[in-house]
């Protein structure tokens, strides 16, 4: 006979609830203010539809360059030792925790078109990153890589290092065993941390304004869409918002099973 487990202190459940409410109280007053009658029609205004599409472009692209960079980081961070190896992970890991305006600046002095590398890149290549969409991919890369190397990385660690084991020894190289063995079993961590990364790129706002501006059509995105319409369409703002919401909420559920199990 399985014993049920007991009942916690009603102190506890009060706090807990509490502490739902921190969480499920601001998202139930946006909804309280969606104007459903007119989402339609708000959602399909150019404004919008630009927003939309350079988000959709803007973080897709950020998370195919995360996805390049940020996979054979997380491996070198998971299975190599070097030098200041700590040190590296939590710079790698420091976006998570800074805030986003900070990183903006930080990219505007390290690669805008006043700064050294800034100006090499304009005279080589004639691209301007600052205020430009691919300034904006820039930002979400920033931002967002982190969460592909730190899902990734856990994955890498995490893993029975014997099966790789078994195919060397049966002849196999490291690309084959990288390729046929490795990835496929961290396949579903993964998944979940470009997903991740896509997430985030598409909410990045604090990065974005900073090092990209917000102009509509080239660097406005849905985030940043929400911000200017505060202040002249409320409503436009609202509909914006349950927009990403609805977003994120569904990769969340979408990913449940890589973190908790569904009960």
């Amino acid at each position: 006979m399985t014993r049920r487990p007991p009942r916690p202190p009603t102190a506890l459940v009060v706090l807990g609830v509490l502490g739902f409410v921190v969480f499920a109280g601001p998202l139930t007053g946006l909804v309280a203010r969606v104007p459903w009658s007119r989402l339609g029609s708000l959602l399909a205004t150019p404004i919008v539809v630009d927003a939309l599409r350079l988000s959709l472009v803007a973080s897709l692209a950020a998370t195919a360059v995360a996805t390049a960079l940020g996979l054979p980081l997380a491996y070198l961070l998971a299975r190599v030792e070097f030098p200041l190896k700590r040190l590296t992970r939590a710079i790698v890991m420091l976006p998570l925790v800074l805030p986003p305006v900070v990183g903006g600046a930080a990219l505007l002095f390290a690669i805008g078109r006043r700064s050294p590398v800034g100006e090499l890149l304009a005279s080589t290549t004639g691209l301007v990153l600052p205020f430009s969409t691919w300034g904006v991919v820039g930002a979400e890369v920033f931002v967002a890589m982190p969460f592909l190397v730190v899902t990734v990385e856990g994955a890498l660690a995490g893993m029975d290092q014997r099966f790789e084991g078994v195919a060397a020894s049966l002849g196999a190289g490291r690309w084959t065993v990288l390729r046929r063995v490795t990835l496929p079993m961290i396949a579903p961590s993964l998944a979940a941390g470009v997903v991740l990364t896509w997430a985030r790129a598409m909410g990045e706002f604090g990065a974005t304004i900073t090092f990209a501006g917000n102009i509509q059509g080239h660097t406005q995105t849905l985030p940043l869409a929400v911000f200017v319409a505060l202040e002249s369409d409320r409503d436009a703002a609202v509909a914006l918002s349950l927009l990403m919401v609805a977003v994120s909420l569904g990769v969340l559920v979408g990913l449940r099973r890589r973190w908790w199990s569904a009960r």
